[in-house]
């Protein structure tokens, strides 16, 4: 609960709606309850999960000991924000997840973007999908300025930016979303789908994959995955034991180029 008091300022900087691209009609709501740190629940019943940030899980019950650190303080920081105000909520392209929740960007009356100010205070990271990608830019610039002041979940090891180069280290975080950074030593076509090989031996070392319907995104971007043979790149991803750790990337955003080869 002091790392959320603490964090307040950071939280209520002021408004970040500007930052985001404009997504039409939106939908007004009182907030009713936060049950953790990236959904809302809303008067109406409904549900909201904040699209574009992913937060720290938390579990309930005698799960609760599967909590990812800082989950609490990330619930709580939001419910500051949140509760009993009322929101203005801008769908991305998927208005609804599997869950049946609403899905959007959410701006309190005082101009302020739940998601950015989350994600500025180490509570959250950005978290895009293929189908649900607005506003990525301006998040993955917010969380790059939280992590470099070690805010938040930044400051733990749990959230560590993985070392590409050290396969044996990232498998043992299979089944997890992770941060992975490493110079890419081959990029590779395969039959529909592109390969990104950090080390010599694919069956052992950290590997990126590409498929078709993403390749397509891509090219939409005017971004050839070709071209990063030799770059320092950053992905992130959910974490899959496949021939080593892999990541399967679905859209562009995924990946940021910090050096190129």
């Amino acid at each position: 609960m002091r790392a959320v008091l603490a964090l307040v300022a950071v939280l209520t900087c002021g408004p970040g709606a500007a930052a985001c691209e404009t997504m039409g009609d939106m939908l007004e709501a009182n907030v009713v309850g936060v049950p953790d740190g990236a959904t809302l629940i809303l008067s109406s019943g409904e549900k909201v999960r904040l699209s574009g940030i992913q937060a720290p899980k938390l579990f309930s019950g005698e799960n609760a000991s599967m909590n990812w650190p800082l989950a609490e303080d990330a619930k709580a920081a939001l419910d500051r924000l949140a509760a009993g105000r009322s929101i203005a909520l801008g769908a991305g392209t998927a208005a609804r997840d599997r869950h049946g929740r609403l899905i959007g960007q959410a701006y309190l009356d005082d101009g302020t973007w739940l998601q950015q100010a989350m994600v500025a205070a180490g509570m959250a990271r950005a978290y895009s999908f293929a189908d649900n990608r607005l506003c990525a830019g301006a998040l993955l610039r917010a969380e790059a300025a939280a992590r470099a002041e070690k805010r938040g979940l930044w400051a733990y090891p749990f959230y560590a930016i993985r070392d590409a180069a050290r396969p044996a280290d990232i498998l043992g975080r299979a089944g997890y979303y992770e941060l992975v950074e490493g110079r890419v030593l081959l990029a590779d076509r395969v039959g529909a789908s592109v390969y990104l090989n950090f080390g010599r031996y694919w069956k052992e070392d950290t590997t990126v994959t590409i498929d078709k319907a993403a390749l397509k995104l891509f090219a939409a971007a005017g971004f050839d995955p070709m071209t990063l043979e030799g770059a320092l790149i950053r992905v992130r991803g959910w974490i899959e034991a496949n021939d080593g750790p892999r990541i399967a990337v679905t859209h562009p955003e995924q990946i940021e180029v910090l050096a190129q080869p």
